[in-house]
């Protein structure tokens, strides 16, 4: 769909840059994707401290044991201590999680391209720990494989993740919002994607 609407955009006349903004604000997975599937070979790693990282061995957790057999809300973000991610993001879903478990929501995760050591500091911080599961995607192949990575150089942060949030049933993904660019459509909140499960 996405290349198909590229291809069109081209023939209209839009600039190479506009059309790659366009496929962009769509990721490879879509409605009825297997995020598993899609990240083949991936795997996040937990929020945890560099003590518990040494105790693990440096563990990383396969995608197929984060979604397979469950129902997670997942969320994806540019950076753990970001300003509007710490002010408004992370604390959107945290308000929401005991509606989000009246729903039968297993889980509720929290992912962004920073090391699980950074993840879990950022979780203290917030008092989120309890409600929300964090992970890292220490080199962003996560977001990479699901084409949902984003250059924020400008910001000085590198290669990071768009923002975006999807509900996953058995590793199924049931909706998917992604924020547009240039963004008019939020997904910050907790509250956007309870009304879509």
């Amino acid at each position: 769909m996405a290349s198909a609407l590229v291809s069109a955009k081209r023939a209209t006349g839009l600039s190479w840059a506009a059309a790659t903004a366009i496929r962009r604000a769509f990721a490879s997975v879509s409605v009825g994707s297997d995020i598993v599937s899609a990240a083949p070979d991936v795997a996040l790693q937990k929020a945890r401290t560099w003590d518990e990282g040494v105790a693990s061995k440096f563990s990383t957790t396969p995608l197929k044991d984060i979604f397979q057999g469950k129902k997670v809300v997942i969320f994806g973000l540019p950076g753990a201590f970001t300003g509007i991610c710490s002010a408004q993001h992370v604390p959107s879903y945290k308000n929401n999680i005991q509606k989000f478990k009246a729903k039968g929501v297993d889980s509720v995760i929290c992912v962004s391209v920073n090391d699980p050591y950074v993840m879990n500091g950022w979780a203290d911080k917030l008092q989120a720990k309890e409600a929300i599961e964090f992970y890292g995607d220490f080199d962003g192949s996560f977001h990479k494989s699901l084409e949902l990575d984003k250059d924020l150089t400008a910001a000085l942060l590198g290669h990071r993740s768009q923002r975006w949030s999807a509900y996953v049933v058995d590793g199924k993904i049931k909706v998917l919002n992604v924020e547009e660019v240039p963004s008019e459509f939020k997904v910050s909140g907790g509250e956007v994607i309870l009304n879509q499960i």
